[in-house]
């Protein structure tokens, strides 16, 4: 079993469902540390967050961003074998997490325990941030982490996120941006009735369902050359006590915003609360954003290294893609730190039976350690 095999089962036998670690960082701390790399712990409430660099402080900082938490498996009984048991398949590890992430995780150890080596005496300096808060709430992750970094003035120049990327094959498709998050929590008050007595009532559901199809229909902007369009879609729509014979009091309608860099979360939030007020509508909102949009320039060095090396090393053409969901590079862009993503095929994350494949699990390390070499050999 290769190193970087056995290690990715070593992590995915603790059961890390979001936020507990179970270990993970503490077994990955110990093989860094003999590698000499110094460790720093950042537990925030009751995320584990680790933070291991070799190099000098004030030099050019390459990071490589993982989590270490996973999604529940959901019933076991509907896996083929269990989820938190690592089983190799016809060339194919299964297990929670084999993709999202802790097999790119064990990639990134192996890669750096190899890089520093043979490069001992490497320029700039080498880091691993690892959290076990990227699945759930991520509040005291790396979003917490990120503003401790600030404060203190930590340098970070380039961070790889080994995020699952892949569509069909390992390399080809990395993300090179990502679109911001804009959730919201509406209430819409009404008047409580019998459905028999409406002009004693009045029907929240009723007076939502015109600013609704306002919302939906809006047109909120064109994206540009790097970002598709922003999109507005309803997740939920609660209303009414279980009874057909009573008109509800209250709605609640949950959405969210996946925007570009074409808008922002405050002109989206003032479009979205004037469509409201012209409905005339007895309405309250909660706002969260989770995430900005994010965008590594195209001739950025980082972008530049993991194209080639993905060329050179895995032998495809990477897609450059801002597509997907949100990921911890959101919270580390900020800090003027150029970011892309490059993992394994994503078909099967947060799925029954997530699995990866070995052969691309083994040929990970030697892709990031490809990156650091050009950046800080």
């Amino acid at each position: 079993m290769s190193d970087v095999l056995d290690l990715t089962c070593e992590l995915i036998r603790r059961r890390s469902v979001t936020p507990d670690d179970e270990g993970c960082q503490d077994l990955i701390a110990e093989r860094l540390a003999r590698a000499g790399f110094r460790i720093e712990r950042l537990r925030f409430g009751d995320v584990d967050n680790l933070w291991a660099t070799h190099g000098a402080d004030d030099a050019p900082t390459l990071a490589f961003l993982g989590h270490t938490d996973v999604v529940p498996s959901g019933p076991e009984d509907a896996w083929a074998t269990p989820p938190f048991e690592p089983t190799v398949r016809d060339g194919v590890l299964y297990g929670r997490g084999a993709a999202d992430m802790k097999g790119s995780v064990a990639a990134m150890v192996v890669a750096l325990e190899s890089f520093v080596a043979a490069h001992p005496d490497h320029a700039g300096r080498l880091a691993l941030l690892l959290t076990s808060d990227e699945e759930g709430d991520a509040i005291d992750g790396v979003r917490k982490v990120a503003e401790a970094f600030a404060q203190r003035g930590e340098r970070i120049d380039w961070c790889v996120v080994g995020e699952p990327s892949a569509k069909d094959a390992l390399g080809d498709l990395i993300r090179v941006g990502r679109r911001g998050s804009l959730s919201a929590t509406l209430t819409v008050r009404g008047v409580q009735g019998h459905v028999a007595y409406p002009h004693k009532a009045d029907n929240p559901i009723h007076r939502f369902a015109p600013a609704l199809a306002e919302l939906v229909a809006e047109h909120w902007d064109d994206g540009n050359d790097d970002f598709p369009p922003t999109s507005l879609q309803v997740s939920n729509l609660h209303a009414g006590t279980g009874a057909n014979n009573v008109i509800p009091g209250t709605l609640e309608a949950l959405f969210n915003f996946r925007y570009s860099t074409a808008s922002t979360a405050e002109q989206l939030r003032a479009r979205a609360e004037a469509i409201l007020d012209r409905h005339g509508l007895d309405w309250q909102i909660r706002w969260h954003d989770s995430g900005r949009p994010f965008l590594s320039p195209p001739n950025g060095r980082l972008r530049e290294t993991v194209v080639a090396v993905c060329r050179e090393r895995a032998g495809v053409e990477p897609e450059q893609s801002t597509g997907g969901g949100t990921s911890d590079g959101r919270f580390i862009a900020p800090l003027g730190v150029e970011v892309v993503e490059l993992g394994p095929v994503n078909a099967t994350i947060h799925k029954v039976d997530e699995c990866v494949a070995v052969a691309d699990l083994e040929r990970l390390p030697a892709l990031y350690e490809a990156i650091a070499e050009r950046l800080l050999a």
